[in-house]
C-alpha cells in the first residue's frame, strides 16, 4: 500500500491553485476600486482601504459602520495580479455575491502596497485572497481564510469558505 504524505501534497496542490506573494500574471486594474469608496453591487459592500494610514484605525472606523448598519464586517487582502481575486471583485461588483452574503461590508488591502502594515496587525497569510475577521481593537483575530482556486471555479469555491468564517 502506497503512502503519501498528506501536508506536503495539500500544500502543493494549493501552491498550485492560489496566488503566492509574487504576481504570475498581469496587473488588472479595471473594475478596482478606490480608496474609501465601496464598490456598488446590491448588498456586499467593498471599500478599498485608504493607502497612508495604518490599519487598525481604518478597521475599528469600518467595524463601527457595519456595527451601525447591523451588517458583518471581513478584512480582504488581496492583488490586483491575483486572479482569485480578480474573480471576487468582478463578482462583488457584478452583484454575484449579495445572495450568499446580504450583509456583508468587505474592506480591502492591497498586499502589495500594505505588507508590512498588515503584518504588524496581524493580517498575515501565505496565500492570497485573505478573508480575516477583525478583533474590536483592528487586529486580526486569528480566524481566516486564505487562498483560492483560479479560474470560474473561484466563486463557487470561496463562498461556502467565507460563508464558514463569517458563522465563526
Amino acid at each position: 500500500m502506497l503512502r503519501f504524505p498528506l501536508v506536503p501534497l495539500a500544500v502543493a496542490i494549493a501552491s498550485l491553485l492560489a496566488c503566492k506573494s509574487s504576481p504570475d500574471i498581469a496587473p488588472d486594474p479595471a473594475g478596482s476600486a478606490k480608496p474609501g469608496v465601496a464598490v456598488p453591487g446590491g448588498h456586499v459592500q467593498l471599500t478599498e482601504a485608504a493607502p497612508g494610514p495604518d490599519v487598525e484605525p481604518q478597521v475599528v472606523a469600518a467595524i463601527a459602520r457595519a456595527t451601525a448598519a447591523k451588517r458583518k464586517l471581513v478584512v480582504y487582502v488581496g492583488a490586483t495580479w491575483c486572479e482569485p481575486c480578480q474573480q471576487f471583485h468582478k463578482a462583488a461588483a457584478h452583484g454575484d455575491l449579495d445572495t450568499a452574503f446580504p450583509d456583508l461590508d468587505v474592506l480591502a488591502f492591497d498586499t502589495d502596497r500594505d505588507h508590512e502594515k498588515l503584518a504588524v496587525a496581524g493580517y498575515y497569510s501565505n496565500y492570497i485572497p485573505l478573508f480575516a475577521l477583525p478583533k474590536a481593537d483592528g487586529t486580526a483575530s486569528g480566524k481566516q481564510i486564505e487562498g483560492g482556486v483560479k479560474g470560474d471555479g473561484a466563486i463557487a469555491q470561496l463562498t461556502p469558505r467565507l460563508r464558514g468564517l463569517l458563522e465563526m
